[in-house]
């Protein structure tokens, strides 16, 4: 008997996941699954606490699997699809899309994974392209790119301490994903 996890997401709270849910539950019935729901409301595009809390539980291996009703409820992007997959698919871990009818354990499933990278990576390239461009444009036109000049430019930034503070922020971001390690890996 597998034990898998259910995600449900929905943007806005006038919005149900009662849709979402059906589904999953009838998969984890007719499949003899064991499962844990994570239900995800009103999430903004920075914070999604209760994909992270799954995530860090996918990467101690607690679940088999996850379980989603399409792929556009467990990401955003395709970039974030192809990274969150492929690291589940690394461990071993099964991702699953009723909707879709994807299974990313499976062979066809795998090429589907493939296919759906190489667009995302497509994706990407296109972005750098243009933003090279409009930063070309730009400088033809006189305009300096980056942050304009504030009143903390004029002051003399503080140095020391610098490699310990952005270690610190690795740590402390690898902590919340699941990851605990000592400081001192992050300053090598």
């Amino acid at each position: 008997m597998k034990h898998i996890a259910l995600y449900v997401r929905v943007s806005t709270s006038e919005q149900t996941v009662e849709n979402q849910k059906i589904r999953l539950l009838e998969y984890a019935e007719k499949n003899n699954c064991t499962f844990d729901m994570y239900e995800e409301t009103e999430s903004t595009r920075k914070t999604r606490p209760v994909k992270q809390a799954l995530l860090a539980k996918l990467r101690q291996k607690y679940y088999d699997a996850v379980i989603v009703y399409k792929l556009d409820r467990w990401a955003r992007s395709s970039t974030e699809l192809i990274l969150d997959t492929k690291e589940l698919i690394d461990k071993g871990i099964g991702f699953i899309s009723i909707s879709d009818n994807l299974d990313f354990s499976t062979a066809s499933g795998k090429l589907h994974f493939q296919i759906l990278s190489a667009f995302a990576e497509f994706e990407r390239e296109l972005i750098r392209e243009r933003t090279i461009e409009g930063l070309r444009r730009a400088k033809l036109q006189g305009k300096q790119a980056g942050r304009p000049k504030g009143s903390r430019d004029n002051k003399k930034r503080k140095k020391s301490g610098y490699i310990l503070r952005e270690a610190k922020k690795r740590q402390n971001f690898d902590i919340v994903s699941g990851v605990n390690k000592d400081i001192s890996e992050y300053i090598n």
